[in-house]
């Protein structure tokens, strides 16, 4: 097997400059982020620029702000944090079926089964960068028989790929034991023992070392050596997708929220890509401080992935809609994520590329005006023609072990006489005899005739006659 560790460093920070609408000031002014009791706040990370001025994490909010006065202070959120490694788990797993992730900083994603899909390891790399390159995520990557060897490395250095256990102890060896993956208190204990260098660790007896801290330090130095194999639970795609971001001020314009908007539908985009499927509905949520929360529904005909056409819908959604208070968090939740199916496109479409198909064009109109300004036919549990159908905002499923008779495709307001000197009969009849509950019963023979001009139209007459005929409608 083969592990490529994900090593993400800087997490927490890399999760707030996602939301900063222009990514170059993320990067040249002084941001950095807070945690601890309100009376004892201390730096929790801080970015390039504000470590530049010596900012450090640890240090008192007052301490940062002598040395950087100029800094912006913003709250450290574990719970974006968390999201945002959720979501690269996801994105992980569209490469290997086999991915999981610790608690703070690292994905392992085993590859050595997908470099036959995806091409050497060199080539798969420059796609993992890629990718996290385009979600301003920092990371280093390494590659490794296990996984602990794997974040070893890539916690040391950046690129390095280790394919055989003999080379990973060469490589492990001259590392500080920092990088080891053991408890800070073991770390220590060890700095006391004069052990620097993990080559100093793995020379150590593996009896004393058990005795003085341990099986499961051994256990994890024959795990990081690949003596042991290293079980560990694997990731399932959850069956929804709920994302939040939550704003330090109220927004009041819609269209300040366009930016976190279409970041938070890229995230969908990307996470419905890893598990092969698409969504069919979702909901934009609204969080106020002084109102109750509310929604808005933004429904398709048929399941879809692509991030730009996502928020080319909510955008519509979001300009016929007025906010009912200022918005303190916003969020998108898809519960409806089935298998998706690539459209076929016709190798001779003559059509602009900026054509829109019927699908995307109703989800258009329905976005712009309102599901209920966008109906479609339903059949309903009636069978007179007149009130067979009706209009419905949603498509309905069809009844299982239905079957659907003959019905014209146009069908006329009021039936009228059917002028035509000798029609022939195709089918039928079909009776219909309903509605005596309702005052407007009917009792007819229908029958499906085609006229003397090769028309085929569906007309009726009286129960047990062959004539005259009305027509009630034309078949295509």
């Amino acid at each position: 097997m083969l592990w490529a560790a994900l090593y993400l460093p800087h997490l927490a920070l890399d999760a707030v400059a996602r939301t900063f609408e222009d990514a170059d000031m993320a990067v040249s002014t002084s941001w950095l982020l807070m945690h601890g009791p309100m009376q004892r706040r201390v730096v929790y990370a801080a970015n390039p620029a504000a470590s530049a001025a010596g900012v450090l994490a640890g240090q008192p909010l007052a301490a940062a702000q002598v040395l950087c006065p100029e800094v912006r202070i913003l709250n450290h959120d574990p719970a974006a944090a968390a999201h945002l490694r959720d979501l690269l788990v996801a994105w992980a797993y569209g490469y290997s079926s086999q991915v999981c992730q610790n608690e703070s900083d690292t994905i392992w994603v085993e590859v050595g089964g997908s470099l036959g899909l995806f091409g050497p390891w060199p080539k798969l790399e420059r796609q993992l960068r890629s990718t996290l390159d385009d979600f301003a995520i920092q990371h280093r990557i390494a590659l490794a028989p296990t996984p602990l060897g794997a974040e070893a490395l890539a916690r040391a250095s950046d690129g390095i790929a280790v394919f055989d256990a003999t080379t990973l102890r060469r490589a492990l060896d001259p590392l500080p034991i920092e990088h080891s993956g053991l408890d800070e208190d073991i770390v220590d204990a060890l700095h006391g023992m004069g052990i620097r260098q993990l080559r100093q660790l793995f020379a150590l007896p593996r009896a004393g070392l058990n005795r003085r801290f341990g099986r499961d330090t051994v256990r994890h130095i024959e795990r990081m050596l690949g003596e042991t194999p290293d079980p560990r639970p694997l990731y399932r795609p959850p069956e929804r997708f709920l994302a939040r971001c939550e704003f330090d001020h109220e927004i009041s314009l819609s269209t300040a929220l366009l930016f976190p908007l279409r970041r938070m539908l890229d995230d969908l985009a990307a996470y419905l890509v890893a598990r092969d499927g698409g969504v069919t509905d979702f909901e934009i949520g609204f969080e106020h401080d002084d109102h109750p929360p509310s929604h808005q529904h933004v429904g398709l005909l048929q399941a879809e992935r692509d991030g730009a056409r996502l928020f080319d819908l909510a955008k519509l959604t979001l300009e016929r809609v007025q906010l009912p208070a200022p918005v303190r968090a916003l969020l998108i939740h898809a519960e409806h994520l089935p298998p998706f199916l690539p459209t076929r496109q016709d190798l001779f479409d003559t059509r602009p590329a900026s054509a829109l198909d019927w699908v995307g064009l109703h989800a258009r109109l329905a976005a712009r005006l309102g599901p209920e300004a966008c109906q479609q036919l339903a059949l309903v549990a009636d069978p007179r023609p007149e009130y067979a159908q009706r209009g419905v905002a949603e498509p309905t499923r069809p009844v299982a072990g239905r079957t659907l008779l003959p019905r014209p495709s146009w069908l006329l307001e009021r039936p009228t006489p059917l002028r035509d000197p000798a029609p022939r009969i195709l089918a039928g009849p079909e009776r219909i005899e309903s509605g005596w509950w309702d005052g407007d019963d009917v009792r007819r023979d229908y029958y499906v005739i085609e006229t003397s001009r090769g028309q085929r139209a569906w007309a009726f007459c009286a129960p047990g006659e062959v004539g005259p005929f009305m027509l009630h409608g034309w078949f295509a």
